[in-house]
């Protein structure tokens, strides 16, 4: 069996190999900026309480200095994907990061409830460059074989980033006040910035388009096109939706009867965070060898078992059950993400457009059913948030299964010594 490869798979086989310098390079920044991101992003998480006391507003209202920045960002998105096409990967990935932790520093200084908001809103907007190219970059300047675990680590980099953001703010904020917590997540971002800033290698495999409506409007219908890529948008608006959902309602939870807990040791919960870096990690590599297909419901049935869990009212059990949720989610998002880009470019749509839309339903699903979360706290107790939680991982999997029922692309282009280290990276 013998076939051309196409020129577009001998440049990614330029990619950096596992060992070399440039790859280390390139998983150290990444991981740095997907933690710096997620820092920011969810740094007010743990605050809610606080924010409802220091400015007299309700549990749902406080996760408005969430949902801003989500929804902001998640339109952001749009914007930034086709940019990246036009401006390079690493120059808003700079930027993003930069302008990101500054905007975070503000908000520690914010002089009212609206101002906080409006400065989160801009927070979104400018953390929306990372995410927008993140997954395009890794598939650009990786070797094929690697990027299934590559984008496991990139996620694994969120979720540490994500329980750095709880974790940091929490104690200092029970200790000294919010604003010196949000102090506190900008001096990580920022550090994290400058990792970034010294070891991110300059793209080498990215090839400019100009950034013209019509060019913008063909990638966008490539990118809207594929059945598969439209269930992995849907995938991680649910997935996400319940995770955020569950802890946007935890810290009411279990401050309130029968835990009674302060805020500073609810925040302990969010140690469980490290199991999402690894279990996104580990699916990756268990990908690169059997197949997203076959890898990625084992997301959502340990998600589901996860929110089950919560609804015991003995502590350890709850704990146990936000770890499995966590594992679970991280195994559906770290391998969706990375199989959107690979799906896209095996189908010739833009890998950057496909992932601003990944990023775009998963960030609307965070804003949108995270707020429900507090609403079905504040209608239905804990039972309601586990209801809403259930049926969003439900559609996941369901989704999950279907996926494997959906053609792979692109096989008969390979010849076959090329497609084994391909054929779960590339070609999906």
């Amino acid at each position: 069996m013998t076939a051309v490869v196409e020129p577009e798979i001998r440049q990614i086989e330029m990619g950096y190999l596992p060992g070399s310098p440039g790859y280390r390079r390139v998983l150290v920044a990444l991981f740095a900026a997907g933690m710096a991101t997620f820092v920011l992003l969810y740094d007010t998480q743990a605050l809610l309480p606080e924010f409802v006391d220091a400015f007299g507003i309700s549990p749902a209202q406080s996760t408005l200095v969430m949902s801003v920045t989500t929804a902001a960002l998640a339109l952001a998105l749009l914007v930034f994907g086709p940019l990246s096409e036009a401006v390079g990967r690493t120059r808003l990935i700079h930027f993003s990061l930069i302008s990101s932790a500054v905007i975070a520093l503000a908000c520690a200084f914010a002089p009212s409830w609206d101002a906080l908001l409006a400065l989160r809103l801009l927070g979104g907007i400018a953390l929306a460059g990372l995410p927008a190219v993140a997954t395009a970059y890794l598939r650009e300047e990786l070797h094929p074989s690697t990027h299934a675990r590559a984008a496991g680590l990139y996620i694994g980099g969120t979720a540490l980033g994500g329980m750095a953001g709880r974790l940091v703010t929490a104690p200092i904020a029970e200790a000294a006040g919010w604003r010196w917590a949000l102090v506190a997540a900008a001096g990580v971002a920022l550090i994290c910035a400058v990792i970034v800033a010294l070891t991110l290698p300059a793209s080498r495999n990215f090839v400019a388009r100009p950034a013209r409506p019509r060019n913008i409007l063909a990638m966008a219908r490539g990118a809207l096109s594929d059945r598969a890529l439209l269930a992995l948008y849907v995938i991680g608006a649910c997935s996400v939706g319940a995770l955020v959902a569950v802890f946007n309602a935890l810290g009411f939870r279990l401050t309130s009867s029968p835990f009674h807990l302060g805020v500073g040791v609810v925040s302990l919960v969010y140690l469980v965070y490290p199991l999402g870096t690894i279990s996104s990690t580990v699916s990756g590599r268990l990908a690169d060898r059997l197949g997203r297909r076959a890898i990625m419901p084992v997301g959502s049935a340990l998600a589901l078992a996860g929110v089950g869990l919560t609804l015991s009212g003995w502590l350890p059990v709850v704990v146990a059950g936000v770890a499995v949720l966590t594992v679970g989610f991280f195994v559906t998002h770290g391998l969706a993400s990375g199989w959107v880009a690979a799906r896209a470019h095996a189908s010739g749509a833009s890998t950057s457009q496909a992932a601003s839309f990944y990023l775009f339903a998963y960030y609307v699903g965070s804003s949108v059913f995270g707020s429900l979360g507090a609403h079905a706290w504040t209608s239905a107790d804990w039972p309601g948030v586990v209801a809403l939680t259930a049926a969003l991982v439900t559609v996941a999997g369901v989704l999950s299964l279907a996926l494997r029922r959906i053609p792979v692309l692109g096989a008969s282009t390979i010849h076959e010594s090329e497609l084994k280290p391909l054929l779960h990276s590339r070609i999906d």
